[in-house]
């Protein structure tokens, strides 16, 4: 920006108080105007850094809330085996009527690792949240979900894959629920804490977050819609593809 500031001609001829007054009002009313120009725009810039870092927050937030409702509907499904398991060891002519149960109890775990790209690999994106606390307590939140797939989900299902869990009373009643009900226990309890923290360090309601998933529900609700027109039409090509050829 080119701002001249000129001296009055009355002032340059020696005209005494009144030029010096002109001149000093020219001189104040040229310092508001470069002072509003880059203040506004200094403004502008701030509000727009502000509203892409809540942005970022609650996105992040949103996928540790989901992850974490994932990992309690898990845990609870360990719990519940257990629970099935101590009936049949009490009464083992309950293991025909309850092993299916435990058969449908698999526990798992779903979630997609975009948010956790987008935020663990992005140097900007890090810089516009400006909070290393949250940073940090967001990648052992995450790494903490990759444990509980590896060490809770993923080891059952090995094992249970390899053995004979279902298949006979006692290997339905040897198989070691607890070490996985515990670990479950431990992982989630530490990721409910740094998701805790999380919400106080960036002043994020539970209502402000529900009010998220909603918008992305609905979001993601007019996609599937899209995704099922798509589907109808690639099908309806499909039929007709099949008549021209039935007619050759």
């Amino acid at each position: 920006m080119n701002i001249k500031l000129h001296t009055p001609k009355s002032l340059k001829m020696g005209s005494g108080m009144a030029s010096v007054k002109q001149f000093l009002l020219s001189l104040f009313a040229t310092t508001v105007s470069i002072a509003l120009t880059f203040g506004t725009a200094g403004f502008i810039d701030y509000k727009k850094k502000q509203s892409e870092k809540r942005e970022i927050v609650m996105m992040v937030m949103y996928d540790m809330y989901n992850s974490l409702k994932s990992i309690e509907k898990a845990d609870t499904m360990i719990r519940q085996s257990m629970d099935i398991q101590r009936q049949i060891a009490e009464d083992s002519t309950l293991y025909d009527k309850l092993w299916f149960k435990m058969a449908q109890l698999m526990p798992r775990v779903e979630y997609t690792e975009t948010t956790e790209r987008i935020f663990s690999t992005s140097i900007e994106t890090i810089n516009t949240v400006g909070n290393v606390l949250f940073t940090e307590s967001v990648a052992e939140f995450y790494q903490n979900r990759q444990s509980y797939k590896a060490t809770v989900c993923d080891s059952v299902l090995n094992e249970i894959t390899r053995g004979k869990l279902f298949t006979t009373l006692k290997g339905t009643l040897d198989f070691n629920y607890v070490q996985y009900a515990l670990t479950s226990c431990v992982i989630m309890k530490d990721m409910q804490q740094k998701y805790a923290q999380c919400k106080q360090m960036m002043k994020v309601t539970d209502e402000e977050i529900e009010a998220y998933r909603r918008e992305r529900e609905q979001i993601e609700e007019g996609m599937s819609e899209d995704a099922a027109v798509t589907d109808s039409l690639i099908n309806e090509i499909i039929e007709l593809q099949k008549k021209i050829d039935e007619a050759k």
